[in-house]
Protein backbone atom coordinates (compact mmCIF):
# COMPACT_ATOMS: atom_id res chain seq x y z
CA UNK A 1 0.00 0.00 0.00
CA UNK A 2 1.07 3.50 -0.62
CA UNK A 3 1.43 5.30 2.70
CA UNK A 4 2.22 8.66 1.08
CA UNK A 5 -1.30 10.07 0.76
CA UNK A 6 -2.59 11.28 4.11
CA UNK A 7 -5.96 9.66 3.48
CA UNK A 8 -4.30 6.23 3.18
CA UNK A 9 -2.84 6.53 6.66
CA UNK A 10 -6.15 7.78 8.02
CA UNK A 11 -8.05 4.84 6.54
CA UNK A 12 -5.49 2.37 7.91
CA UNK A 13 -5.78 3.96 11.34
CA UNK A 14 -9.59 3.71 11.20
CA UNK A 15 -9.47 0.05 10.19
CA UNK A 16 -6.93 -0.80 12.91
CA UNK A 17 -8.95 1.19 15.45
CA UNK A 18 -12.16 -0.65 14.58
CA UNK A 19 -10.80 -4.19 14.16
CA UNK A 20 -7.84 -4.05 16.54
CA UNK A 21 -5.64 -7.13 16.61
CA UNK A 22 -7.71 -8.80 13.89
CA UNK A 23 -5.77 -6.69 11.37
CA UNK A 24 -2.32 -7.97 10.51
CA UNK A 25 0.60 -5.64 11.21
CA UNK A 26 2.36 -6.32 7.91
CA UNK A 27 1.56 -3.87 5.13
CA UNK A 28 2.30 -4.80 1.53
CA UNK A 29 4.04 -1.83 -0.10
CA UNK A 30 3.42 -0.40 -3.53
CA UNK A 31 6.37 -1.83 -5.40
CA UNK A 32 7.36 -1.85 -9.08
CA UNK A 33 8.72 -5.38 -8.82
CA UNK A 34 5.39 -6.61 -7.42
CA UNK A 35 3.48 -5.08 -10.30
CA UNK A 36 5.94 -6.48 -12.87
CA UNK A 37 5.81 -10.11 -11.70
CA UNK A 38 2.41 -11.06 -13.20
CA UNK A 39 3.46 -9.61 -16.57
CA UNK A 40 6.17 -12.26 -16.65
CA UNK A 41 3.81 -14.99 -15.41
CA UNK A 42 5.68 -15.26 -12.12
CA UNK A 43 5.06 -14.77 -8.46
CA UNK A 44 7.17 -12.15 -6.74
CA UNK A 45 9.25 -14.99 -5.30
CA UNK A 46 10.16 -16.15 -8.81
CA UNK A 47 10.58 -12.64 -10.18
CA UNK A 48 12.53 -10.86 -7.44
CA UNK A 49 12.69 -12.84 -4.19
CA UNK A 50 14.87 -10.22 -2.49
CA UNK A 51 12.48 -7.31 -3.15
CA UNK A 52 10.73 -5.44 -0.38
CA UNK A 53 7.41 -6.78 -1.70
CA UNK A 54 8.57 -10.39 -1.44
CA UNK A 55 9.86 -9.70 2.05
CA UNK A 56 6.51 -8.18 3.05
CA UNK A 57 4.63 -11.25 1.78
CA UNK A 58 6.98 -13.51 3.78
CA UNK A 59 6.29 -11.47 6.91
CA UNK A 60 2.55 -11.62 6.25
CA UNK A 61 2.69 -15.40 5.79
CA UNK A 62 4.56 -15.72 9.09
CA UNK A 63 1.91 -13.58 10.80
CA UNK A 64 -0.90 -15.70 9.35
CA UNK A 65 0.77 -18.93 10.51
CA UNK A 66 1.38 -17.50 13.96
CA UNK A 67 -2.26 -16.43 14.26
CA UNK A 68 -3.52 -19.81 13.03
CA UNK A 69 -1.35 -21.63 15.57
CA UNK A 70 -2.43 -19.28 18.36
CA UNK A 71 -6.12 -19.51 17.45
CA UNK A 72 -5.89 -23.28 17.10
CA UNK A 73 -4.83 -23.57 20.74
CA UNK A 74 -7.99 -21.86 22.04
Amino acid sequence: MDRRPKVTGEVIDLIRGHYGDRVFKTEIPINVRLSEAPSFGRTIFGHDPSSSGADAYRRLAAEVLQKCRRDGKK
